[in-house]
């Protein structure tokens, strides 16, 4: 079975990606700087081990925009928080391994998401910590077989969400990926450029 590589993105309309980054920078460089970061990104990753897929939003905008790359297949996250979106999105895929990225990760190439896959054949889970306490991938051995406990008591958008992520997922064997940092603020765009594999 050919794994899943699930990128989360959203529509880059100026005040609606990376507000963040977009209270430093102005909103509509912070949306050019996503749009431009994710079309990167997808030019990075793909590879013929994986296939990629995109989880989009907002729903309908998402299916019909013209920015993604066509030849890509589109899924849309819906509603509820990342949590309830990310295990709706794993839960679409095909059976096999699955793992989700965000689309603001400068550092996510072919080799990173190969490692988190070959993590995979040994554990249940994978988490790609960020070095803010969350996590840049997400990944499960079987999108078959999400956990309902997923994601519970997460508390996003802090230090705290691998830690309680993981804490999820009582009685899987969870290992880790290498360390990355995604963008939210203009302190994090100085940190360097990802590497062109």
């Amino acid at each position: 079975m050919k794994p899943t590589v699930i990128v989360m993105v959203k529509v880059p309309r100026p005040g609606r990606v990376k507000t963040r980054l977009g209270r430093d920078l102005g909103m509509t460089a912070a949306a050019w700087w996503f749009r431009h970061q994710v079309q990167g990104l997808l030019r990075r990753i793909r590879d013929p081990r994986w296939q990629v897929v995109l989880a989009v939003a907002p729903d309908r905008e998402g299916m019909a925009a013209r920015i993604w790359p066509a030849d890509l297949p589109r899924i849309p996250q819906g509603k509820g928080n990342l949590g309830d979106r990310m295990k709706r999105v794993m839960r679409a895929a095909p059976a096999g391994p699955v793992c989700v990225i965000g689309g603001d990760i400068p550092g996510v190439t072919r080799q990173e998401l190969a490692h988190a896959f070959e993590q995979l054949k040994g554990h249940d889970a994978v988490f790609g910590p960020a070095d803010d306490g969350g996590y840049w991938l997400v990944g499960l051995r079987n999108a078959r077989a999400v956990p309902e406990s997923l994601f519970q008591n997460t508390r996003w958008s802090t230090e705290h969400a691998l830690a309680d992520s993981i804490a999820s997922l009582p009685g899987s064997k969870v290992a880790l990926a290498n360390v990355l940092h995604d963008v939210d603020t203009i302190k994090d765009l100085a940190r360097g450029k990802p590497d062109r594999a």
